[in-house]
């Protein structure tokens, strides 16, 4: 046995996938519908700037099929502050405006974080104590996406692992590449693809990541990707993956994930 991995995309309303993703003809209003059949997962980005009812997230449940997870962006009020342990009220107003709502589709939060934020232990440590292990009754996942190079410091690793927090894997030009296991999860965003090729990725590059997933599933620590915190191993345990294509232009994020997949199921 081994975890299952997902493969998606970020959003599903977006202009130029129509035509290209969607069928010509597919209202907006199965849009949702119709990705959720073809990706198994989908991070909800616009929670990062606004707030829903909990309506909405019941709607965009119901709209799913069986199975099927979304991870949710958290609001940038919650992240983008000197001092993240003052961002209690901005986390329970988050969490709060209907995210139970999702029932079994709730997958992992993700909490974004600006190039500008450095890492700071102290700073973390009051962040952490702000996120909640449920959310009336549902067991929440959290993942935090940091993109300052302050950040690939095996203290901030340690500091995840102690409260069982995922780090964000980015594939990305810029960003610190964290491949370490904090968590019983694992949460990757691909930003390297390319609008030129069919599948954002070239048939290696896909098949690279592949792999890597297989073996984050089966609790192997996967060929090609040096950790931070090299004097710590993760335990072996089977994992959940996560992977969301969420390139520059991402006409082909959707035509990536669902490459991957085909690739896995073969």
């Amino acid at each position: 046995m081994a975890g299952r991995i997902r493969a998606g995309i970020g959003g599903w309303t977006f202009a130029p996938w129509r035509g290209v993703f969607y069928p010509q003809g597919t209202r907006q209003a199965d849009e949702l519908a119709f990705a959720s059949r073809h990706v198994t997962v989908i991070e909800i980005n616009a929670t990062y700037y606004s707030t829903f009812k909990p309506a909405t997230f019941a709607g965009w449940a119901a709209q799913t099929p069986e199975d099927f997870v979304f991870a949710v962006k958290a609001s940038r009020f919650c992240t983008n502050r000197k001092a993240l342990g003052e961002a209690g009220p901005s986390v329970e107003r988050f969490l709060g405006q209907g995210l139970a709502e999702l029932g079994d589709r709730l997958g992992p939060i993700v909490w974004q974080f600006m190039p500008t934020k450095k890492y700071d232990p102290d700073d973390f440590t009051g962040f952490f104590a702000l996120l909640p292990k449920t959310l009336e009754g549902l067991p929440l996942r959290h993942c935090l996406e940091v993109r300052h190079p302050s950040f690939a410091d095996p203290s901030f690793v340690a500091q995840c692992r102690d409260h069982g927090v995922a780090i964000c894997l980015a594939d990305h030009e810029t960003y610190p590449l964290i491949p370490d296991v904090a968590a019983d999860f694992v949460y990757a965003r691909l930003m390297t693809g390319r609008d030129d090729i069919e599948t954002a990725y070239e048939d290696a590059g896909l098949g690279a990541w592949a792999k890597r997933f297989e073996a984050f599933a089966r609790g192997d620590a996967p060929a090609g990707l040096a950790p931070v915190d090299a004097g710590h191993a993760a335990p072996k345990a089977d994992r959940d993956v996560f992977a969301f294509f969420i390139h520059a232009g991402k006409v082909r994020a959707p035509a990536a994930a669902m490459a991957l997949l085909k690739r896995l199921e073969a």
